[in-house]
Protein backbone atom coordinates (compact mmCIF):
# COMPACT_ATOMS: atom_id res chain seq x y z
CA UNK A 1 0.00 0.00 0.00
CA UNK A 2 3.07 2.13 0.85
CA UNK A 3 4.43 2.30 -2.78
CA UNK A 4 0.83 2.75 -3.89
CA UNK A 5 0.63 5.57 -1.45
CA UNK A 6 3.84 7.20 -2.89
CA UNK A 7 2.94 7.50 -6.11
CA UNK A 8 -0.25 8.80 -5.37
CA UNK A 9 1.54 12.00 -3.85
CA UNK A 10 4.44 12.13 -6.36
CA UNK A 11 1.78 12.15 -9.17
CA UNK A 12 1.52 16.33 -8.56
CA UNK A 13 1.22 16.59 -12.35
CA UNK A 14 -1.86 14.51 -13.02
CA UNK A 15 -3.86 16.08 -10.08
CA UNK A 16 -3.34 19.98 -11.11
CA UNK A 17 -3.94 18.96 -14.51
CA UNK A 18 -7.69 17.60 -13.21
CA UNK A 19 -8.14 20.95 -11.21
CA UNK A 20 -7.18 23.12 -14.45
CA UNK A 21 -9.95 21.18 -15.99
CA UNK A 22 -12.18 21.45 -13.23
CA UNK A 23 -12.32 17.07 -13.17
CA UNK A 24 -10.68 16.45 -9.78
CA UNK A 25 -13.84 16.14 -7.83
CA UNK A 26 -15.51 13.64 -10.64
CA UNK A 27 -12.16 11.80 -10.06
CA UNK A 28 -11.93 11.62 -7.01
CA UNK A 29 -15.40 10.23 -6.48
CA UNK A 30 -15.35 7.64 -8.76
CA UNK A 31 -15.81 4.02 -7.59
CA UNK A 32 -11.75 4.11 -7.49
CA UNK A 33 -10.13 4.21 -3.90
CA UNK A 34 -8.79 7.89 -3.89
CA UNK A 35 -5.37 5.71 -2.65
CA UNK A 36 -4.77 2.65 -4.30
CA UNK A 37 -7.04 3.07 -7.39
CA UNK A 38 -8.38 -0.28 -6.52
CA UNK A 39 -12.32 0.07 -6.69
CA UNK A 40 -14.39 1.12 -3.59
CA UNK A 41 -17.76 -1.08 -5.01
CA UNK A 42 -18.59 -3.77 -3.17
CA UNK A 43 -16.63 -7.35 -3.89
CA UNK A 44 -14.53 -10.10 -2.61
CA UNK A 45 -11.94 -7.96 -1.10
CA UNK A 46 -14.04 -5.03 0.03
CA UNK A 47 -17.32 -6.59 1.39
CA UNK A 48 -19.01 -3.39 2.07
CA UNK A 49 -18.60 -0.26 -0.58
CA UNK A 50 -16.88 2.85 0.18
CA UNK A 51 -18.78 5.93 1.03
CA UNK A 52 -15.14 8.19 1.20
CA UNK A 53 -13.50 7.21 -1.77
CA UNK A 54 -11.50 5.21 -0.33
CA UNK A 55 -11.45 1.10 -0.49
CA UNK A 56 -11.59 -1.22 2.79
CA UNK A 57 -8.50 -1.71 2.67
CA UNK A 58 -6.82 1.46 2.66
CA UNK A 59 -9.35 2.13 5.16
CA UNK A 60 -8.27 -0.48 7.78
CA UNK A 61 -4.91 0.92 7.18
CA UNK A 62 -5.17 4.42 7.88
CA UNK A 63 -4.04 6.13 11.60
CA UNK A 64 -7.52 6.30 13.12
CA UNK A 65 -7.83 8.16 16.06
CA UNK A 66 -7.13 5.63 19.03
CA UNK A 67 -10.37 5.35 21.46
CA UNK A 68 -8.66 4.68 23.97
CA UNK A 69 -7.85 8.77 24.78
CA UNK A 70 -9.11 11.81 26.74
CA UNK A 71 -12.72 12.95 25.95
CA UNK A 72 -11.59 16.54 26.86
CA UNK A 73 -8.30 16.98 24.86
CA UNK A 74 -7.65 13.88 22.39
CA UNK A 75 -4.45 12.77 24.34
CA UNK A 76 -4.07 9.53 25.65
CA UNK A 77 -5.90 7.97 28.55
CA UNK A 78 -7.72 4.66 29.72
CA UNK A 79 -10.86 3.81 29.04
CA UNK A 80 -12.68 4.22 25.72
CA UNK A 81 -16.02 5.53 24.50
CA UNK A 82 -18.32 6.34 27.19
CA UNK A 83 -15.99 5.12 29.70
CA UNK A 84 -13.22 7.31 28.68
CA UNK A 85 -11.31 9.08 31.33
CA UNK A 86 -10.29 12.56 31.67
CA UNK A 87 -6.13 12.68 31.24
CA UNK A 88 -4.00 14.16 34.26
CA UNK A 89 -2.92 17.08 32.43
CA UNK A 90 -6.60 18.19 31.92
CA UNK A 91 -7.62 17.66 35.33
CA UNK A 92 -4.63 19.66 36.52
CA UNK A 93 -5.28 22.30 34.07
CA UNK A 94 -8.44 22.40 32.40
CA UNK A 95 -8.00 23.69 28.98
CA UNK A 96 -10.82 26.26 27.77
CA UNK A 97 -12.54 23.60 25.19
CA UNK A 98 -15.03 20.96 26.64
CA UNK A 99 -13.89 17.96 24.57
CA UNK A 100 -12.09 16.85 21.48
CA UNK A 101 -13.50 14.64 18.28
CA UNK A 102 -10.78 13.41 16.08
CA UNK A 103 -10.88 10.74 13.26
CA UNK A 104 -7.07 9.97 12.70
CA UNK A 105 -4.05 10.73 14.30
CA UNK A 106 -1.83 13.20 12.12
CA UNK A 107 0.42 10.31 10.21
CA UNK A 108 1.36 9.52 7.21
CA UNK A 109 -0.61 9.10 4.68
CA UNK A 110 -3.52 11.64 6.49
CA UNK A 111 -0.65 14.42 7.20
CA UNK A 112 0.74 13.89 3.37
CA UNK A 113 -2.95 13.98 1.95
CA UNK A 114 -3.50 17.26 4.87
CA UNK A 115 -0.84 19.23 3.20
CA UNK A 116 -1.86 18.24 -0.35
CA UNK A 117 -5.16 20.01 0.40
CA UNK A 118 -3.74 23.03 2.24
CA UNK A 119 -1.13 23.78 0.28
CA UNK A 120 -1.38 21.98 -3.01
CA UNK A 121 -4.46 23.10 -4.28
CA UNK A 122 -6.89 19.76 -3.45
CA UNK A 123 -9.38 21.39 -2.57
CA UNK A 124 -11.50 18.46 -3.00
CA UNK A 125 -9.98 16.45 -0.53
CA UNK A 126 -12.05 19.10 2.23
CA UNK A 127 -15.14 16.82 0.73
CA UNK A 128 -13.52 13.56 1.82
CA UNK A 129 -11.99 14.91 5.22
CA UNK A 130 -15.73 16.46 5.98
CA UNK A 131 -17.02 12.61 5.10
CA UNK A 132 -14.64 10.96 7.36
CA UNK A 133 -15.11 13.74 9.79
CA UNK A 134 -19.28 13.40 9.75
CA UNK A 135 -19.21 9.35 10.05
CA UNK A 136 -16.93 9.11 12.74
CA UNK A 137 -18.87 11.63 15.30
CA UNK A 138 -21.95 10.59 14.04
CA UNK A 139 -22.92 13.95 12.64
CA UNK A 140 -26.62 13.40 13.36
CA UNK A 141 -26.27 12.94 16.77
CA UNK A 142 -23.61 15.26 17.79
CA UNK A 143 -25.81 18.49 15.78
CA UNK A 144 -29.13 17.90 18.16
CA UNK A 145 -26.72 18.85 21.11
CA UNK A 146 -24.74 21.66 18.99
CA UNK A 147 -26.24 24.99 18.38
CA UNK A 148 -23.70 26.71 16.19
CA UNK A 149 -20.96 25.41 13.95
CA UNK A 150 -17.61 27.54 13.86
CA UNK A 151 -15.04 27.04 11.17
CA UNK A 152 -11.20 28.32 12.29
CA UNK A 153 -10.84 31.50 10.87
CA UNK A 154 -8.32 32.89 9.07
CA UNK A 155 -6.96 36.03 8.68
CA UNK A 156 -7.62 38.19 5.89
CA UNK A 157 -4.25 38.14 4.39
CA UNK A 158 -3.65 34.38 4.89
CA UNK A 159 -7.31 33.47 2.89
CA UNK A 160 -5.91 35.69 0.11
CA UNK A 161 -2.17 33.84 0.07
CA UNK A 162 -4.28 30.25 0.12
CA UNK A 163 -7.51 31.40 -1.27
CA UNK A 164 -9.91 29.24 0.77
CA UNK A 165 -10.17 28.82 4.66
CA UNK A 166 -9.74 24.95 4.68
CA UNK A 167 -11.80 24.62 8.41
CA UNK A 168 -14.51 26.19 6.21
CA UNK A 169 -14.33 24.17 3.54
CA UNK A 170 -15.02 20.87 6.17
CA UNK A 171 -17.17 22.53 7.61
CA UNK A 172 -19.85 22.88 4.97
CA UNK A 173 -19.79 19.15 4.55
CA UNK A 174 -20.73 18.88 8.20
CA UNK A 175 -23.59 21.27 7.70
CA UNK A 176 -25.19 20.79 3.98
CA UNK A 177 -28.71 19.42 6.00
CA UNK A 178 -28.12 22.16 8.24
CA UNK A 179 -26.83 25.03 6.91
CA UNK A 180 -28.42 27.32 9.68
CA UNK A 181 -26.12 26.19 11.86
CA UNK A 182 -22.73 27.22 9.85
CA UNK A 183 -21.49 30.48 11.30
CA UNK A 184 -18.39 31.42 9.92
CA UNK A 185 -18.97 35.02 10.18
CA UNK A 186 -19.40 36.24 13.80
CA UNK A 187 -15.50 35.09 14.73
CA UNK A 188 -12.82 36.66 13.42
CA UNK A 189 -9.23 36.41 13.43
CA UNK A 190 -7.72 40.04 14.43
CA UNK A 191 -4.23 39.37 14.18
CA UNK A 192 -1.62 38.12 11.67
CA UNK A 193 0.81 35.77 13.56
CA UNK A 194 3.76 33.66 12.84
CA UNK A 195 2.24 29.99 11.39
CA UNK A 196 1.81 27.62 15.14
CA UNK A 197 3.67 25.07 13.36
CA UNK A 198 6.93 27.21 13.60
CA UNK A 199 6.80 27.97 17.05
CA UNK A 200 7.26 25.82 20.19
CA UNK A 201 4.45 25.24 23.15
CA UNK A 202 5.13 28.19 24.96
CA UNK A 203 5.44 30.47 22.06
CA UNK A 204 2.27 29.09 19.87
CA UNK A 205 0.20 30.14 23.49
CA UNK A 206 1.86 33.60 23.50
CA UNK A 207 1.31 34.04 19.61
CA UNK A 208 -2.16 33.25 19.71
CA UNK A 209 -3.28 35.05 22.74
CA UNK A 210 -5.90 37.72 21.55
CA UNK A 211 -6.03 36.56 18.35
CA UNK A 212 -10.19 36.64 17.81
CA UNK A 213 -12.83 38.58 17.64
CA UNK A 214 -16.55 37.46 18.11
CA UNK A 215 -18.59 40.06 17.00
CA UNK A 216 -21.86 39.08 18.31
CA UNK A 217 -23.30 37.65 21.28
CA UNK A 218 -23.75 34.10 22.20
CA UNK A 219 -25.57 33.79 25.71
CA UNK A 220 -25.35 29.98 26.63
CA UNK A 221 -24.57 28.54 22.60
CA UNK A 222 -23.09 25.50 22.49
CA UNK A 223 -20.85 25.44 19.88
CA UNK A 224 -17.91 22.84 17.87
CA UNK A 225 -15.12 24.45 16.44
CA UNK A 226 -13.90 22.58 13.44
CA UNK A 227 -10.57 22.66 12.06
CA UNK A 228 -8.06 19.97 10.25
CA UNK A 229 -5.24 19.09 12.62
CA UNK A 230 -4.70 19.72 16.35
CA UNK A 231 -1.30 20.04 17.60
CA UNK A 232 -1.18 21.68 20.76
CA UNK A 233 -4.12 23.04 20.80
CA UNK A 234 -3.34 26.67 21.49
CA UNK A 235 -5.41 27.79 18.66
CA UNK A 236 -8.69 25.91 19.80
CA UNK A 237 -7.99 26.54 23.21
CA UNK A 238 -7.85 30.40 22.30
CA UNK A 239 -10.28 30.15 20.23
CA UNK A 240 -12.77 28.54 22.72
CA UNK A 241 -11.43 30.98 25.18
CA UNK A 242 -12.64 33.80 23.01
CA UNK A 243 -16.44 31.95 22.47
CA UNK A 244 -16.90 31.81 26.36
CA UNK A 245 -16.33 34.92 27.10
CA UNK A 246 -18.71 36.03 24.43
CA UNK A 247 -21.74 33.73 26.55
CA UNK A 248 -20.69 30.25 24.93
CA UNK A 249 -21.49 27.76 27.61
CA UNK A 250 -19.74 24.99 26.26
CA UNK A 251 -17.24 24.43 23.40
CA UNK A 252 -16.21 21.44 21.72
CA UNK A 253 -13.38 20.92 19.12
CA UNK A 254 -13.90 18.54 15.71
CA UNK A 255 -10.89 17.64 14.02
CA UNK A 256 -9.54 15.49 11.01
CA UNK A 257 -6.21 14.63 12.61
CA UNK A 258 -4.60 14.85 16.30
CA UNK A 259 -1.02 15.18 16.67
CA UNK A 260 0.13 12.90 19.82
CA UNK A 261 3.51 14.12 21.82
CA UNK A 262 5.60 10.92 20.52
CA UNK A 263 5.47 11.97 17.09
Amino acid sequence: MKQLLNKWLKNSQLFNFCLKMDTLKQFIFKPNCLLCAESTAQNSKNTHPSTHAVCGECLAELPWHPKTSCPQCGLASSGAGLNAIVCGSCLNSPPDFDATKAVFLYAYPIDAMMLRYKYGSMLNLGDTFGEFLAEKINIEDCLRNIDLIVPMPMHPQRLQERGFNQALEIAKILTKNCKEKLDYKSTERQTLTPPQASLPLKERVKNIKGAFKVNTALKEKRIAIIDDVMTTGASLNELAKTLKKAGASHVECWVVARTLPHQ
